[in-house]
């Protein structure tokens, strides 16, 4: 297929100390997507392709949260130890960090709703790197996960779901499910570890510009 030879991105979504055990907004089995996580970021960055890894950078006052009229209790206040990345998880240094629901108003479970350090967005970065096809897991398949992959189907990205590296919410039994296939519906591939080898063994063949004498 073609788009399997698109230059290719993984996308780590909101693994934060407060989405996983202990945490105010605990996912079920939340920590369980942490080593399988790690295992594709090495792979990943072996091959030489950007890994992202978003997280909420809530403020202490938002609409997001029960107290200003949300949905959800405080959670990824911005600075906090909740807001930290889980601590087995290994990003590679390389990682651009994406930091998203940093207004007081509005939920942002998208990815595509986030900035950089620099205050580019993530659209724009995945543009600038050619990325077209992005490979994505992480916490929770039923809000962010769902909503950064369909946002991402509608910017004309293809995506893939990590089906072993997402965990969901559940409000309701069964909301995870119905997210992923809502999300297949609207064209999302899925893959695990054991399948997802062959594709970045193609993937990796992608000749990558020489760095700059500056760079070596």
């Amino acid at each position: 297929m073609a788009e399997s030879r698109a230059r290719a991105a993984l996308v780590i979504v909101d693994v934060q100390n407060d989405f996983c055990a202990g945490g105010t907004l605990a996912v079920p089995g939340g920590d369980e997507v942490v080593p399988v996580l790690n295992e594709y970021a090495s792979r990943f960055s072996r091959a030489g392709l950007p890994v992202y890894a978003t997280r909420d950078w809530h403020p202490e006052q938002t609409t997001h949260f029960e107290p200003w009229g949300g949905t959800w209790p405080p959670h990824c206040v911005a600075g906090t130890s909740g807001a930290a990345f889980h601590s087995e998880l290994k990003l590679p240094k390389e990682t651009i960090v994406i930091s998203k629901g940093t207004e007081p108003e509005g939920d942002s479970y998208s990815a595509f709703h986030g900035q950089d350090y620099d205050g580019l967005s993530f659209e724009d970065s995945l543009r600038r790197r050619g990325v077209r096809h992005l490979y994505v897991g992480g916490l929770a398949t039923d809000y962010c996960v769902q909503f950064s992959v369909l946002d991402a189907l509608s910017h004309g990205f293809a995506v893939t779901v990590l089906l072993d590296a997402v965990r969901g919410v559940e409000r309701k039994p069964g909301d995870s499910e119905q997210a992923l296939q809502k999300m297949k519906k609207a064209g999302a591939e899925t893959a695990t570890l054991q399948s997802i080898d062959i594709e970045l063994a193609e993937l990796s063949e992608i000749k990558r510009p020489k760095p700059l004498p500056s760079d070596v």
